[in-house]
């Protein structure tokens, strides 16, 4: 118990797809306490898959607002069970999956503002009759509570659309549609259309359920409302998030009437105004001051996105470009002049008003790279390794680009080579395949973040994380495609040590302190890779690639 005593602190929360997360970070930026809440181990009774609900049709997909709640619930009672210091919590902020919609009822403005520290949350908040939680079918019976529901239900619909959901489609065309199209869209909000955003999501509320969207008083993110919750009112939405919802422009960080308007009625109201990420939205209810110990002074500091979130956590600068070699393969730019495509998104920046992010990602990521170790190097990295050591940077002049699943960015599949004479061939030897596909993957990533805006800068440093970053030899190729050094960080918990992060700043921001000097004193990366002498030949065969691409 001593050790979490007598720390002043930030806490960073994540109210991500599967589980709920906390870390408390100390004023040198060190990370002493941390736990989770896992949903479909801790919460059983909500019967969630990987944390959300797929109904019949496959293309729906939701999650019940209640467990949200009834996690957090159970990781603050555990913290108060272990001796955590609440009192000395100076802040805190947190970030939740991006693009999901939380819908408060008529009346939940009050319910939060009068909760009683004597009872959980989730017992105040859910509605006084018991429901079942999931029939037979597979489809909640949580999707509607009917407005004159007995008790002190806060929700329009309990089971709320998340990022996975897909079944917008008819939205999306008809939001493009009414703004001139999917380019015209991407200029007014960083992304062409896309089902999991929110916009789209809304306006299907509205078209298939009337009536619960009249009932409901404020549209939350995941992440305005976990603020909400800790405000004991409702949070505003911030604007790197906002830019994920297909409705907020950009440029001035206002809501785009077209947009509004398209979706549904009367939505400015429910939304509320945006706000800067780093604003410090009130301090924290009552209730946790008089349940949990926490300061009355103790600020909340604007909720963002996951993915925002993690910028902030990796400790992006401008010029900078995180690289995550997962199970898919997704880029974080930090960028100044932003250029809006119908590929990946461009998000307002996190930490940095005047700047912004973009987004790309890439299917075919750690499985391409391990199907074809499997192929040609007998299933063991260090012959695939080899052959990266033994072949020549730029794979004299051949090519090689790899989808066996239909790619994002840009939407193609198939295996396609290129010989040295710009000739498709049917194979390479199998060292030339191996470097062929590693240098086509990061050729394309460069080319598609060049396309958005991104510049490579004298100071630029490439952060690698993910499975595949541990391969020295592939950072290697890395950073000669894209000339920069490339570094590694342990980026376990970004989201959640990114919000401990940004309630720091957030302190820090009435004074106009850069984020970068606010953690300074977190952890250092560690230079892995960097460029070889000689390796701009590997960038000139890339114009093979844009033709192929484009």
């Amino acid at each position: 118990m001593a050790e979490h005593a007598g720390r002043r602190c930030c806490l960073g929360w994540d109210f991500s797809t599967q589980q709920v997360k906390v870390v408390a970070v100390d004023a040198e930026l060190n990370v002493f306490y941390e736990d989770s809440v896992h949903f479909d181990r801790d919460l059983l009774e909500f019967g969630t898959q990987g944390g959300v609900h797929v109904h019949e049709d496959g293309l729906t997909v939701t999650s019940p607002v209640l467990m949200w709640v009834q996690a957090l619930d159970i990781i603050l009672e555990k913290m108060k069970a272990s001796g955590f210091d609440f009192s000395q919590v100076l802040a805190l902020s947190g970030a939740g999956q991006q693009h999901g919609s939380v819908y408060w009822k008529a009346g939940a403005s009050q319910v939060l503002a009068s909760l009683s520290p004597d009872l959980l949350l989730h017992e105040q908040l859910q509605p006084s009759r018991t429901l079942l939680r999931v029939p037979p079918s597979g489809i909640s019976p949580w999707d509607v509570m009917p407005p004159g529901d007995a008790g002190k239900a806060c929700f329009s619909i309990s089971d709320c659309p998340v990022w996975m959901d897909s079944s917008t489609t008819a939205q999306c065309r008809q939001l493009e549609a009414t703004v001139g199209g999917a380019q015209a869209l991407s200029c007014l909000t960083g992304s062409r259309a896309y089902e999991r955003f929110t916009g789209n999501q809304i306006a299907k509320l509205y078209q298939q359920n009337p009536e619960a969207y009249s009932h409901t008083e404020r549209i939350s993110l995941v992440s305005s409302f976990a603020a909400s919750l800790f405000l004991g009112s409702h949070s505003p939405i911030d604007y790197s998030d906002g830019s994920g919802m297909n409705l907020l422009r950009i440029q001035d960080k206002v809501w785009s009437q077209a947009c509004l308007g398209a979706c549904a009625p009367h939505l400015e109201e429910k939304l509320g105004l945006p706000v800067p990420s780093c604003s410090v939205v009130g301090a924290i209810s009552s209730y946790f001051v008089q349940r949990y110990g926490f300061p009355p002074g103790c600020k909340v500091v604007a909720f963002t996105g996951d993915n925002p979130a993690s910028l902030a956590g990796m400790r992006l600068e401008e010029g900078d470009i995180a690289v995550s070699l997962g199970t898919s393969d997704t880029l974080f730019l930090w960028l100044q002049e932003p250029t809006p495509t119908l590929e990946g998104h461009i998000f307002c920046n996190p930490v940095d008003p005047q700047h912004y992010m973009a987004l790309l990602c890439f299917k075919n990521g750690s499985l391409m790279r391990e199907k074809i170790r499997d192929e040609l190097a007998s299933s063991s990295w260090s012959e695939f390794s080899k052959a990266l050591q033994s072949t020549e940077m730029g794979n004299c002049g051949n090519l090689g680009f790899y989808f066996d699943v239909m790619e994002i960015t840009p939407e193609i599949i198939g295996r396609h080579r290129f010989s040295a004479e710009n000739h498709e061939v049917s194979a390479f030897p199998w060292d030339v395949e191996i470097r062929a596909l590693i240098e086509g993957q990061f050729m394309a990533k460069k080319i598609h973040a060049e396309g958005l805006g991104y510049r490579v800068m004298p100071k630029t440093k490439i952060l690698a994380t993910g499975g595949a970053s541990h391969n020295r030899d592939i950072l290697q190729v890395l950073a000669d495609v894209f000339g920069t050094p490339v570094y590694v960080i342990d980026t376990a918990n970004s989201a959640c040590v990114g919000s401990a992060y940004r309630a720091f700043h957030g302190l820090a921001a009435g004074t106009d302190v850069p984020f970068s000097e606010v953690v300074k004193l977190a952890p250092n990366p560690r230079l892995a890779a960097a460029p070889t002498p000689g390796a701009s030949q590997v960038r000139d065969h890339q114009s093979s690639f844009v033709a192929f691409a484009s």
